[in-house]
């Protein structure tokens, strides 16, 4: 079994935001050389998420809406504030958004479903942060 393993470095100028990654992970799973296996796509900050949806700008709206409604920018609101910092918020829309996915690979392409794309959930931006892409299989 082989394995393959590459960061992306991001970056967004809003402090949320969520990026499409789907074309730069089936570039990543090009360059494996996998064909068969497992993709993993993970969120390697605690205020990023990174989830599976449809690429639709009303749903990812909708996204950013709901969750400012669970938790909202607030930051007198959250007990994590207390220490410095201003993104409770963010540590807790990401717990809803999921850390990571895992996604079949068949044939040397990521085995989706309709519809299906790989986001970036960014919760706290404006900083760098990275995603991590490991690839294992034959």
């Amino acid at each position: 079994m082989k394995s393959f393993r590459w960061t992306l470095n991001l970056q967004t100028p809003e402090r949320v935001a969520f990026v499409n990654l789907t074309a730069k992970v089936e570039e990543v799973l090009r360059q494996s050389g996998i064909r068969e296996g497992l993709c993993l796509v993970n969120a390697m900050h605690i205020t990023a998420s990174v989830f599976i949806n449809d690429d639709e700008p009303g749903l990812h709206r909708d996204y950013a809406a709901w969750l400012e409604r669970l938790a909202p920018h607030d930051p007198r609101a959250y007990q994590h504030n207390l220490t410095g910092e201003d993104n409770g918020d963010a540590h807790l829309k990401r717990q809803v958004m999921g850390r990571e996915v895992v996604v079949a690979v068949t044939d040397g392409a990521l085995d989706f479903g309709p519809w299906e794309q790989i986001f970036y959930g960014e919760f706290d931006g404006r900083r760098v942060k990275r995603v991590l892409v490991k690839i294992i299989g034959e």
